[in-house]
């Protein structure tokens, strides 16, 4: 246990890159840290934590024992709960991905109930539209939109996103509505790339069979859910997005944008959650998981919500 018990302290220290932030969120002394990550060195027989004025970070050597040591925890963690009830209360940390939107209109307005339940639970949200690298950055879980690629990763898929076109009343009063495939050639789309730089695929719709694209121009790119928006709203082009997130933002029934070429709708979304292949996956994590899926699943239902 007093082996365990010096895990966590490294972890703390890790995750938070400071010794007196993890002493007290631990509710150790400071010096109580410093030796006992001296002595988990010494009986590594390597430095895991490079220590400056300014700053604490891992070596390579604190990267990798990291995440075994992570991995361990979380072993021991499943051992331990092996024969408790599941509906007891979740506890540990969690580091989280997901887009900005789906933090903000779906699971943070959703947290604190799920929170009041699991008070000995910690989460780390990462909010943001960048694609993270799981086991590299220490992530437990990702909540993922769109086509995944991460074949090492275990894909727990929820549902698909219906998607629809829209552009603001005042686009559409400066460049009409467009009603064909053909009308598109005298619009604007506004542009979405995760990572500027890259060739957007213009137009995107679904045939019955496959999706399919029209090259279209745009004064625009950009590459986050919240800037899409705005210029949309802004009348900067037209936009394809998922229908609940137009219905969490009133967008449709506020009348800030007007569905277009309904005939013409993208592939409805997949949305799936990642996590790295265990041979037991942690209950903390489970129980989130478990949680996200039946707070999600709704949403991917045809229409989302009620309009």
């Amino acid at each position: 246990m007093h082996q365990l018990d010096t895990l966590r302290i490294f972890q703390r220290v890790a995750e938070l890159a400071s010794f007196s932030g993890a002493a007290r969120q631990l509710g150790l002394p400071n010096a109580s840290v410093s030796l006992a990550i001296q002595q988990l060195e010494q009986m590594l027989g390597t430095r895991l934590l490079q220590r400056t004025t300014r700053r604490v970070q891992l070596t390579a050597d604190g990267e990798a024992f990291y995440r075994r040591s992570r991995e361990l925890l979380d072993e021991f963690e499943s051992l331990r709960g092996m024969f408790h009830d599941g509906a007891q209360a979740l506890s540990g940390r969690l580091r989280v991905d997901m887009s900005s939107a789906m933090a903000r209109e779906v699971v943070l307005p959703a947290l604190p109930i799920f929170l009041d339940k699991h008070p000995q639970l910690e989460i780390e949200l990462s909010a943001s539209d960048r694609r993270v690298d799981l086991v590299a950055e220490g992530f437990d879980c990702v909540l993922r939109t769109g086509t995944l690629d991460d074949s090492s990763l275990v894909a727990r898929p929820i549902g698909h996103l219906v998607q629809i076109n829209c552009a603001s009343p005042e686009y559409l009063r400066r460049y009409g509505t467009p009603q064909t495939l053909e009308d598109l050639a005298q619009h604007r789309l506004v542009h979405y790339r995760q990572v500027l730089g890259g060739r957007s695929p213009g137009w995107e719709w679904f045939d019955g069979q496959q999706t399919r694209s029209l090259p279209m121009a745009g004064s625009i790119t950009v590459n986050s859910t919240e800037t899409y928006y705005a210029a949309c709203l802004a009348g900067l082009g037209l936009i394809q997005l998922p229908l609940v997130g137009a219905q969490k933002r009133q967008m449709l029934d506020g009348g800030h944008v007007v569905e277009v070429l309904p005939q013409y709708r993208p592939a409805p979304m997949p949305v799936s959650l990642l996590y790295a292949s265990r041979r037991h996956v942690p209950a903390r994590l489970a129980g989130f998981m478990d949680w996200l899926h039946a707070l999600i699943f709704p949403l991917t239902q045809e229409g989302g919500l009620t309009r």
